[in-house]
Protein backbone atom coordinates (compact mmCIF):
# COMPACT_ATOMS: atom_id res chain seq x y z
CA UNK A 1 0.00 0.00 0.00
CA UNK A 2 1.06 3.38 -0.70
CA UNK A 3 1.80 4.60 2.62
CA UNK A 4 1.59 7.98 1.63
CA UNK A 5 -1.19 8.08 0.59
CA UNK A 6 -3.12 6.49 2.88
CA UNK A 7 -1.40 8.82 5.51
CA UNK A 8 -3.03 12.32 3.87
CA UNK A 9 -6.43 10.12 3.25
CA UNK A 10 -6.21 9.40 7.52
CA UNK A 11 -5.48 12.81 8.19
CA UNK A 12 -8.50 14.00 6.13
CA UNK A 13 -10.78 11.52 8.45
CA UNK A 14 -9.17 12.89 11.79
CA UNK A 15 -9.24 16.48 10.84
CA UNK A 16 -12.92 16.40 10.62
CA UNK A 17 -12.95 14.08 13.80
CA UNK A 18 -16.46 12.04 12.85
CA UNK A 19 -18.19 11.95 16.17
CA UNK A 20 -21.34 10.26 15.31
CA UNK A 21 -21.73 6.67 14.23
CA UNK A 22 -23.28 7.44 11.02
CA UNK A 23 -20.10 9.88 10.55
CA UNK A 24 -17.39 7.61 11.35
CA UNK A 25 -18.98 4.91 8.60
CA UNK A 26 -19.50 7.63 6.05
CA UNK A 27 -15.97 8.89 6.57
CA UNK A 28 -14.37 4.88 6.46
CA UNK A 29 -16.50 3.90 3.64
CA UNK A 30 -15.07 7.08 1.61
CA UNK A 31 -10.98 5.89 2.49
CA UNK A 32 -12.37 2.58 1.41
CA UNK A 33 -13.57 3.94 -2.06
CA UNK A 34 -10.48 6.18 -2.72
CA UNK A 35 -8.29 2.92 -1.84
CA UNK A 36 -9.72 1.05 -3.84
CA UNK A 37 -9.79 3.55 -6.60
CA UNK A 38 -6.08 3.93 -6.05
CA UNK A 39 -5.31 0.20 -6.67
CA UNK A 40 -4.92 -0.44 -2.46
CA UNK A 41 -6.81 -3.34 -2.31
CA UNK A 42 -5.07 -4.43 0.51
CA UNK A 43 -6.98 -1.80 2.49
CA UNK A 44 -10.20 -3.82 2.04
CA UNK A 45 -8.74 -6.95 3.12
CA UNK A 46 -8.12 -5.25 6.50
CA UNK A 47 -11.68 -3.88 7.15
CA UNK A 48 -13.09 -7.67 6.37
CA UNK A 49 -10.24 -9.31 8.59
CA UNK A 50 -10.88 -6.74 11.56
CA UNK A 51 -14.56 -7.49 10.73
CA UNK A 52 -13.81 -11.50 11.84
CA UNK A 53 -11.59 -10.59 14.32
CA UNK A 54 -13.87 -7.86 16.30
CA UNK A 55 -17.68 -9.26 15.59
CA UNK A 56 -18.20 -8.04 18.76
CA UNK A 57 -17.76 -4.29 17.63
CA UNK A 58 -19.81 -2.18 16.15
CA UNK A 59 -20.07 -1.91 12.69
CA UNK A 60 -18.17 2.30 12.65
CA UNK A 61 -15.70 1.00 15.54
CA UNK A 62 -14.60 -2.03 13.34
CA UNK A 63 -13.74 0.14 10.68
CA UNK A 64 -12.18 2.74 13.08
CA UNK A 65 -9.91 0.01 14.65
CA UNK A 66 -9.25 -1.37 10.74
CA UNK A 67 -8.04 1.93 9.96
CA UNK A 68 -5.92 3.30 12.79
CA UNK A 69 -4.27 -0.50 13.20
CA UNK A 70 -4.51 -3.09 10.76
CA UNK A 71 -2.49 -5.52 12.63
CA UNK A 72 -5.08 -5.44 15.62
CA UNK A 73 -5.78 -8.67 16.98
CA UNK A 74 -7.41 -7.86 20.31
CA UNK A 75 -8.41 -4.80 21.89
CA UNK A 76 -9.50 -3.46 25.13
CA UNK A 77 -9.67 -0.41 27.38
CA UNK A 78 -6.61 0.81 29.39
CA UNK A 79 -8.85 -0.69 33.03
CA UNK A 80 -9.65 -3.82 31.42
CA UNK A 81 -6.15 -4.63 30.60
CA UNK A 82 -5.53 -3.61 34.25
CA UNK A 83 -7.99 -5.72 35.69
CA UNK A 84 -6.64 -8.68 33.04
CA UNK A 85 -3.36 -8.70 34.28
CA UNK A 86 -1.73 -6.35 31.75
CA UNK A 87 -0.42 -3.14 31.27
CA UNK A 88 -0.29 -0.68 28.67
CA UNK A 89 3.19 0.19 26.98
CA UNK A 90 4.55 3.34 27.95
CA UNK A 91 3.60 5.74 24.99
CA UNK A 92 1.45 3.43 23.23
CA UNK A 93 -1.19 5.38 20.76
CA UNK A 94 -4.65 4.35 21.90
CA UNK A 95 -7.08 3.41 18.71
CA UNK A 96 -9.68 6.19 19.08
CA UNK A 97 -13.34 4.66 18.96
CA UNK A 98 -16.97 5.73 19.91
CA UNK A 99 -18.38 4.84 22.95
CA UNK A 100 -22.43 5.17 23.73
CA UNK A 101 -23.56 7.62 26.31
CA UNK A 102 -26.00 6.57 28.72
CA UNK A 103 -27.90 8.85 31.46
CA UNK A 104 -30.94 8.05 33.27
CA UNK A 105 -34.04 9.27 32.80
CA UNK A 106 -36.49 10.23 35.82
CA UNK A 107 -39.78 9.12 35.55
CA UNK A 108 -42.52 11.45 38.39
CA UNK A 109 -45.58 9.98 37.14
CA UNK A 110 -48.01 7.55 39.53
CA UNK A 111 -47.48 4.79 37.47
CA UNK A 112 -43.47 5.17 38.82
CA UNK A 113 -44.48 6.25 41.95
CA UNK A 114 -45.87 2.71 42.68
CA UNK A 115 -43.19 0.58 41.16
CA UNK A 116 -39.57 1.36 41.91
CA UNK A 117 -38.13 0.14 38.70
CA UNK A 118 -40.36 1.76 36.89
CA UNK A 119 -39.48 5.20 38.21
CA UNK A 120 -35.52 5.35 36.71
CA UNK A 121 -35.26 4.51 32.57
CA UNK A 122 -31.41 4.27 31.13
CA UNK A 123 -31.72 6.02 27.84
CA UNK A 124 -28.86 6.81 25.19
CA UNK A 125 -27.85 9.74 25.23
CA UNK A 126 -24.86 10.01 22.55
CA UNK A 127 -21.64 9.04 21.96
CA UNK A 128 -18.38 9.99 23.14
CA UNK A 129 -14.17 10.02 22.23
CA UNK A 130 -12.91 6.44 23.84
CA UNK A 131 -9.62 4.55 23.48
CA UNK A 132 -8.55 1.09 23.16
CA UNK A 133 -5.16 -0.67 22.83
CA UNK A 134 -4.57 -3.90 21.01
CA UNK A 135 -2.82 -6.60 23.19
CA UNK A 136 0.42 -6.19 21.07
CA UNK A 137 0.21 -2.69 22.90
CA UNK A 138 0.46 -4.48 26.53
CA UNK A 139 2.40 -6.57 28.42
CA UNK A 140 1.99 -9.10 31.71
CA UNK A 141 0.06 -11.99 32.14
CA UNK A 142 -0.51 -14.29 29.39
CA UNK A 143 -4.08 -14.42 28.51
CA UNK A 144 -6.05 -17.92 28.12
CA UNK A 145 -7.86 -17.84 24.74
CA UNK A 146 -10.40 -20.83 23.79
CA UNK A 147 -9.57 -21.60 20.14
CA UNK A 148 -11.10 -24.69 19.46
CA UNK A 149 -14.83 -26.49 20.18
CA UNK A 150 -14.93 -30.53 19.27
CA UNK A 151 -17.16 -33.10 20.12
CA UNK A 152 -20.57 -34.06 18.97
CA UNK A 153 -23.51 -32.25 20.48
CA UNK A 154 -26.01 -34.86 19.25
CA UNK A 155 -29.61 -34.17 19.31
CA UNK A 156 -29.06 -30.91 21.29
CA UNK A 157 -29.52 -28.38 18.43
CA UNK A 158 -32.44 -29.76 17.49
CA UNK A 159 -33.88 -29.84 21.10
CA UNK A 160 -32.36 -26.10 21.55
CA UNK A 161 -33.87 -25.30 18.00
CA UNK A 162 -37.37 -26.78 19.16
CA UNK A 163 -36.90 -24.96 22.50
CA UNK A 164 -36.26 -21.59 20.42
CA UNK A 165 -40.35 -22.67 18.30
CA UNK A 166 -41.58 -22.66 21.74
CA UNK A 167 -40.60 -19.33 22.72
CA UNK A 168 -41.42 -18.05 19.55
CA UNK A 169 -37.69 -16.73 18.19
CA UNK A 170 -37.11 -17.51 14.63
CA UNK A 171 -34.11 -19.47 13.82
CA UNK A 172 -32.54 -19.00 10.45
CA UNK A 173 -29.15 -19.92 8.80
CA UNK A 174 -27.79 -17.05 6.41
CA UNK A 175 -24.40 -16.93 5.02
CA UNK A 176 -24.72 -13.17 4.47
CA UNK A 177 -24.06 -12.94 7.98
CA UNK A 178 -20.07 -13.97 7.85
CA UNK A 179 -17.63 -12.74 9.05
CA UNK A 180 -20.15 -13.42 11.92
CA UNK A 181 -20.62 -16.98 13.39
CA UNK A 182 -24.46 -16.00 14.71
CA UNK A 183 -26.44 -12.80 15.60
CA UNK A 184 -29.80 -12.40 17.19
CA UNK A 185 -32.06 -9.58 16.70
CA UNK A 186 -34.47 -9.55 19.20
CA UNK A 187 -36.87 -12.59 18.64
CA UNK A 188 -35.25 -14.16 15.69
CA UNK A 189 -31.58 -15.46 15.40
CA UNK A 190 -28.96 -16.13 12.39
CA UNK A 191 -26.45 -18.97 12.43
CA UNK A 192 -23.71 -19.23 9.75
CA UNK A 193 -24.07 -22.23 8.05
CA UNK A 194 -21.25 -24.47 7.26
CA UNK A 195 -19.88 -24.60 10.82
CA UNK A 196 -19.22 -27.72 12.86
CA UNK A 197 -21.52 -29.44 15.05
CA UNK A 198 -19.84 -28.40 17.92
CA UNK A 199 -19.60 -24.83 17.02
CA UNK A 200 -22.67 -24.42 15.64
CA UNK A 201 -24.12 -25.62 18.94
CA UNK A 202 -21.92 -23.29 20.61
CA UNK A 203 -22.58 -20.29 18.35
CA UNK A 204 -26.56 -21.40 19.22
CA UNK A 205 -26.77 -21.02 22.84
CA UNK A 206 -24.46 -18.10 22.94
CA UNK A 207 -26.95 -16.53 20.52
CA UNK A 208 -30.06 -18.13 22.40
CA UNK A 209 -28.20 -16.52 25.76
CA UNK A 210 -28.29 -12.68 24.12
CA UNK A 211 -32.21 -13.12 23.03
CA UNK A 212 -33.45 -14.51 26.98
CA UNK A 213 -31.22 -12.56 29.22
CA UNK A 214 -30.71 -9.30 27.51
CA UNK A 215 -34.05 -7.88 26.49
CA UNK A 216 -35.07 -4.44 26.85
CA UNK A 217 -34.14 -2.73 30.37
CA UNK A 218 -31.54 -4.96 30.69
CA UNK A 219 -29.87 -4.39 27.85
CA UNK A 220 -29.44 -1.03 28.13
CA UNK A 221 -28.44 -1.16 31.83
CA UNK A 222 -25.19 -3.13 30.35
CA UNK A 223 -22.37 -2.97 28.59
CA UNK A 224 -21.86 -5.01 25.75
CA UNK A 225 -19.11 -6.01 27.17
CA UNK A 226 -20.83 -8.06 29.88
CA UNK A 227 -23.57 -9.01 27.54
CA UNK A 228 -21.19 -11.03 25.24
CA UNK A 229 -19.18 -12.21 28.48
CA UNK A 230 -22.53 -13.40 29.91
CA UNK A 231 -23.62 -15.54 26.69
CA UNK A 232 -20.45 -16.72 26.30
CA UNK A 233 -20.20 -17.86 29.60
CA UNK A 234 -23.51 -19.69 29.37
CA UNK A 235 -22.21 -21.26 25.58
CA UNK A 236 -19.18 -22.52 27.89
CA UNK A 237 -21.10 -24.23 30.54
CA UNK A 238 -23.32 -25.77 28.48
CA UNK A 239 -21.31 -27.05 26.00
CA UNK A 240 -19.31 -28.76 29.08
CA UNK A 241 -22.36 -29.99 29.83
CA UNK A 242 -23.31 -32.05 26.76
CA UNK A 243 -19.90 -33.47 26.30
CA UNK A 244 -18.50 -30.40 23.83
CA UNK A 245 -14.28 -29.83 24.59
CA UNK A 246 -12.88 -26.24 24.54
CA UNK A 247 -8.99 -26.46 23.72
CA UNK A 248 -7.17 -23.60 25.65
CA UNK A 249 -4.38 -22.02 23.95
CA UNK A 250 -2.21 -19.45 25.86
CA UNK A 251 -1.24 -16.56 23.94
CA UNK A 252 0.96 -13.20 24.30
CA UNK A 253 3.40 -14.11 26.74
Amino acid sequence: MNSAATTNTVTTIDSKKPNTKQELIAANIKLLIEQLEAGHSDTLTNYLTAMSRFHNYSFGNVLEIARQMPTATRVAGFWTWKNLGRSVNAGAKGIRILAPIVGVKRKKDSEAEKDITKQNTRVLLGFRNAYVFDISQTNGVDLPEMREISGDPGESIDRLAAFLKGQGIQLVYNPRIAPALGMSYGGRIAILPGQSKAEEFSTLVHETANELLHKAERRTATTKTVRETEAEAVAFVVGKAVGLRLREQRCCG
